[in-house]
């Protein structure tokens, strides 16, 4: 996904270029990581996840930074190539761009796992990516909950802010959210992208839209830190929280923040932790080049399915809602604290 998050921790201070996992005496090899940047919590919370779950079962882990440069990426493929590890994680900075990488390496007898970051167009070893279209389903069936609550019914008008509309992690939520939506004539959708995924182009969409449409009941943001931004358009026009209702997906931490503060009503989780969780869980199988077999595999909790597909296996998670009753708990990874949960690989 080419998605930006943009609100950064002040506080990171993971090396630019490696972080690794403490040696043990039985590991069953090295795994390298390469993750696309660390400047922001997402990936920097990936990093400590996908080090401890793998930890779990056996494996060290190498994690290289590409600081959002795709050459360096490809120039990382390539040396890590040449250390001939058990495998390799890539969440690439450009989907098409490493797609010979992954050949390449392939070709040299490592397996290739995709995190977050779904390539298509060349077989990989596993992916394990967020149930993107979930997401929307989530957002709709909370949205129907909320309009009924305030209105007795699902009726209204609701503002939906995009990310870039060239990203498919926008697209699929969109899809979701609209599909759960259409059995409802009542409800008027006004939809509008924050092209790049800047925060400051939903908060000039959200001032806008609330001079042309001053009865939105709700806006539904497709990433926290766009909530943001909405938030500040509101304060900007008089508004408190509660007078308009606030939802948006992926979970960082700001939208926790927010929730607390009692200006969103959900966030709709992309679920980190058990994305990491389940490229550990395969990892023996992927590593020894074992047949993984689809199906529903429960992942920190979560029903998840495995699929065949032209790049190979898929494993699809759905994400949780978060709200006030729940916002506190250490399965979300917005509360950046690491579920204890330990894994255990795939048979």
């Amino acid at each position: 996904m080419n998605r930006l998050r943009r609100l950064l921790t002040a506080s990171i201070a993971i090396a630019a270029m490696t972080a690794v996992a403490p040696a043990f005496a039985d590991s069953k090899g090295k795994i390298y990581y390469m993750v696309p940047t660390l400047l922001d919590e997402f990936q920097t919370e990936s990093v400590s996840s996908i080090t401890k779950f793998m930890g779990d079962v056996g494996y060290e882990v190498v994690t290289l930074n590409a600081d959002n440069k795709t050459d360096l990426q490809q120039s990382q493929m390539n040396d890590t190539i040449l250390q001939k590890p058990a495998a390799i994680i890539l969440a690439a900075v450009d989907f098409n761009a490493l797609a010979p990488s992954i050949e390449k390496a392939r070709a040299a007898g490592i397996p290739v796992m995709i995190f977050d970051r779904q390539i298509t167009s060349t077989p990989s070893d596993l992916t394990s990516v967020a149930g993107t279209v979930e997401i929307g389903h989530v957002a709709a069936g909370e949205i129907q909950r909320l309009l009924t609550e305030k209105k007795g019914g699902v009726k209204g008008k609701i503002l939906q802010v995009l990310g870039d509309p060239a990203d498919p992690y926008t697209l699929d939520i969109q899809k979701g959210f609209e599909e759960r939506m259409k059995e409802f004539p009542d409800v008027q959708i006004i939809t509008l992208p924050a092209m790049q995924w800047e925060a400051s182009n939903a908060g000039t969409i959200v001032s806008d839209q609330l001079v042309a449409n001053p009865d939105i009941d709700l806006i539904f943001l497709h990433a926290a830190h766009l909530s943001v931004a909405a938030v500040a358009a509101l304060e900007a026009k008089g508004k408190k929280p509660g007078d308009v209702m606030l939802i948006s997906s992926n979970g960082a931490p700001v939208g926790l923040d927010l929730i607390r503060k009692g200006w969103l009503n959900v966030e709709v989780e992309q679920p980190l932790y058990a994305q990491a969780a389940a490229l550990a869980m395969f990892a023996d199988k992927v590593v020894n080049k074992q047949e993984i077999k689809p199906g529903t595999y429960k992942v920190l909790g979560l029903d998840s399915v495995l699929t065949i597909e032209p790049w190979g296996p898929n494993i699809k998670i759905p994400g949780a809602a978060i709200t006030k009753d729940n916002v506190d708990e250490a399965r979300f990874w917005g509360n950046l604290k690491a579920p204890a949960d330990k894994i255990t690989p795939v048979q």
